[in-house]
């Protein structure tokens, strides 16, 4: 097992993301981009934060998110700590491949690139069933999720055997890695799973047995205790953590049939927000790289959401009410 990397080790890349936070995507230049006359304006002010705006949307995200993670896997002492953000993209291209392979269509179009195993190959090799370069969780997991869809199994079941293997892998990492930080990063994005879960199977007017399934393991808040609470005591499971709000919020739309759910999501990922920007009061080591990282992150959706909303004609109010808080 290689040697823990201490907070010197940290220093020069720390250093350089201080710099590179500057052009990080703020609240105002937001609100510049939703009140920009034309989408190749709003593309302009993209381009001030570093994309390149000749790429088109799609092609300039996915340019900047393959230069962030390369740039990270090169500067950080170890660059282990990529993989953790990476991770969720190679099980989203998993789900896509199955779902494709069942209705006989090509995923190509649905596939994303940041993983850490190339889109195409993983296809390829998949079809030719010789599915290679990958890890044993990984493949495991695909593997047991052809075999509920080819027996006709519901395709959340599937899904819910690709995301527990999703999040196991996070937490060996950040095991492996030995960082309490990630580690938290992870257990919250398990309880934000799971409270997503909660309010959207009690809406369904679906608990019981049937949340105790889709709950998912490793997070701060017992699966047991999210499975006992009905959907308007919520609150009071997480009351003493980061998502009281959010999940006090989610008690009041779980009632079937309930207001949208606009809010409480936003809610949700603004929990994550605040913990991950604990690590700009942190002036060197991993946690302003774990930081940055997420930051990035947020800003590619954020970007997504400005200018799926233009597309759609929304006014500026309402787009901006859909936005998370920011890292900056």
């Amino acid at each position: 097992m290689s040697h823990r990397k201490t907070d010197t080790d940290y220093l020069a890349i720390s250093a350089r993301i201080r710099a590179m936070e500057n052009r990080l995507l703020t609240r105002e230049r937001m609100d510049r981009m939703i009140e920009a006359r034309d989408d190749a304006e709003a593309m302009k002010l993209l381009a001030e934060c570093g994309y390149n705006d000749a790429a088109g949307l799609e092609g300039a995200l996915a340019q900047a998110r393959a230069e962030v993670f390369k740039d990270m896997e090169q500067g950080a002492p170890d660059p282990r700590l990529v993989e953790v953000f990476q991770i969720k993209y190679d099980y989203h291209n998993a789900k896509t491949i199955l779902k494709a392979q069942a209705m006989g269509s090509d995923p190509e179009r649905l596939l994303l690139f940041g993983g850490r195993y190339d889109p195409a190959q993983l296809w390829d090799s998949w079809q030719r069933e010789a599915l290679s370069g990958v890890g044993e969780e990984f493949r495991k997991a695909m593997e047991q999720a052809k075999v509920v869809l080819g027996e006709g199994g519901d395709p959340q079941r599937a899904d819910l055997i690709l995301d527990k293997a999703c999040y196991r892998e996070m937490a060996q990492l950040a095991r492996e890695l030995k960082s309490p930080f990630l580690q938290g990063y992870v257990r919250l994005s398990v309880d934000v799973a799971n409270l997503r879960a909660a309010v959207r199977v009690a809406r369904m007017g679906r608990e019981g047995e049937f949340l105790r399934q889709v709950l998912l393991p490793g997070g701060n808040v017992s699966e047991m205790a999210i499975a006992a609470a009905r959907g308007d005591a919520l609150g009071e499971v997480f009351r003493s953590g980061p998502l009281a709000q959010a999940a006090d919020l989610g008690a009041k739309l779980a009632q079937p049939g309930g207001e949208a759910l606009t809010a409480f999501e936003r809610e949700c990922d603004n929990a994550l927000t605040a913990y991950l920007a604990a690590a700009r009061r942190i002036p060197f080591g991993e946690e302003t790289v774990i930081g940055y990282l997420y930051a990035k992150e947020q800003e590619f959706t954020a970007i997504r959401a400005i200018f799926a909303g233009r597309a759609a004609g929304l006014d500026g109010d309402t787009i901006r009410s859909r936005l998370r808080e920011t890292y900056v």
